[in-house]
């Protein structure tokens, strides 16, 4: 990987348009998400998608493995635009892919992009018949493709292929080498077979997903330098709370730093019960910290310790990052740059008035044994000192009217401050 690159500087990759999304190109990199739902269930698969879409994913997939899904794809459509929510669907189709593009063209036409995986879309003398016909659907209906490879449904012909010349060579490779040789060039030669039956470049997503993060990172560095396709991120099996979230970003940080990644997922598996959106959120978080993307205004807030044995600055920190999220979908509507703002909620009088300068809004709460009063710096100046039991509700409205005073609304009209 280049050490050239700097921060937000990107491979260059061909645009891949998806719907009213471009994928790569100068394109900021695009946060996508999966529904888990029975696509089946309409009503289910529509109200998850828009949960999604409403969270932030700006391309949902969803599965498409049998006829009853196919059958509900063009309705799903239909009652998303009816909710007003466009969001592009992606179907994900293995093994009866061609079947199901082929025999339901309501399905084909309703969707915005196809999965395909190479390992499974046909064995043997059907495979390239089958890949085929999915091909000729996308150009049918002017669709692009993601040819995403699996590390755990690899085309083993093409493994036993790799392996067999790797035994040959003077320097054999580990196994673990020549796997991650197979996961790239399984997607350059299916994007190549794509090519020469008439997809452009223009139209192909390729991923090389593995559930390991070293491997991950290897396995990209060697995509990205083979290639200049459009690339999907994502550990294909993250895992659950913590661990996925860990190393989901570990692997990806170092992609994305390095300027590989048009599009990331974080294939988080969900807490029972848990709300699916997460794995929305923790994309947006990743690209937000690193300064690649704003999506919602960050809070910041100090870890605690012996100095803030109160709560107060931990809840405060909670209502306030809740706060800001479910704003944020009427902010965007009415008002320009708002998912750049910063805010801070600290605990004692060490750094708590010192990062409160720094962000846009912050507030120093009072440690143990301080005086029961807590300083609100906007824009780097104490402005009010809040006391009682109301100063969670008082700072949220500061926090209001500073996103009315301060940001330029979209109907062209200055704020308050502006037109001072």
């Amino acid at each position: 990987m280049s050490d050239h690159l700097t921060l937000g500087e990107k491979r260059p990759s061909v645009a891949v348009p998806v719907g009213g999304v471009v994928i790569g190109g100068d394109a900021p990199v695009v946060v996508q998400s999966m529904t888990n739902t029975d696509t089946a269930d309409i009503a289910g698969t529509v109200e998850q998608v828009a949960a999604l879409a409403r969270a932030g994913s700006e391309l949902v997939r969803i599965t498409v493995n049998n006829e009853d899904a196919a059958k509900a794809v063009p309705h799903i459509r239909d009652g998303l635009d009816k909710m007003g929510v466009d969001v592009p669907l992606v179907g994900d189709f293995h093994y009866i892919g061609h079947k199901l593009l082929g025999g339901y063209p309501a399905c084909a036409e309703a969707l915005a992009k196809y999965r395909i995986n190479p390992g499974n879309v046909g064995f043997r003398e059907k495979r390239d018949t089958q890949f085929s016909e999915m091909i000729e659907a996308a150009l049918k209906y002017d669709r692009p493709v993601r040819i995403g490879v699996n590390w755990g449904s690899l085309d083993q012909e093409l493994v036993v292929r790799l392996m067999d010349e790797n035994a040959k060579a003077e320097s054999p490779k580990d196994a673990a080498a020549v796997t991650r040789d197979a996961l790239v060039t399984s997607a350059i030669e299916n994007a190549e077979r794509a090519r020469e039956l008439g997809l452009g470049q223009d139209k192909i997503v390729l991923s090389c997903k593995v559930s390991d993060v070293q491997s991950l990172i290897g396995v990209y560095a060697d995509l990205a330098a083979r290639c200049d396709y459009a690339l999907h991120l994502g550990l294909t099996e993250a895992g659950m709370g913590s661990k996925g979230i860990v190393a989901s970003t570990a692997a990806m940080a170092v992609l994305l730093q390095n300027g590989i990644g048009d599009t990331i997922r974080v294939s988080l598996t969900p807490e029972p019960g848990g709300d699916r959106t997460r794995e929305v959120i923790v994309a947006q978080e990743i690209l937000q910290t690193m300064g690649l993307r704003a999506f919602a205004p960050l809070v910041i807030s100090c870890p605690g310790c012996g100095r803030t044995t109160s709560t107060v600055f931990q809840e405060l920190a909670e209502k306030i990052q809740t706060h800001a999220r479910e704003r944020m979908p009427i902010w965007r509507q009415n008002y320009i740059g708002v998912e750049e703002m910063n805010l801070a909620v600290m605990g004692c009088i060490v750094n708590g008035p010192g990062e409160s300068k720094h962000a846009d809004i912050g507030i120093s709460l009072p440690g143990t044994g301080e005086e029961p009063a807590a300083p609100v710096f906007v824009d780097g100046k104490k402005t009010v000192t809040l006391r009682g039991p109301k100063i969670a509700e008082e700072f949220q409205k500061i926090v209001d009217d500073y996103v009315e005073s301060h940001y330029q609304k979209r109907d062209g009209k200055p704020s308050s401050a502006a037109a001072q």
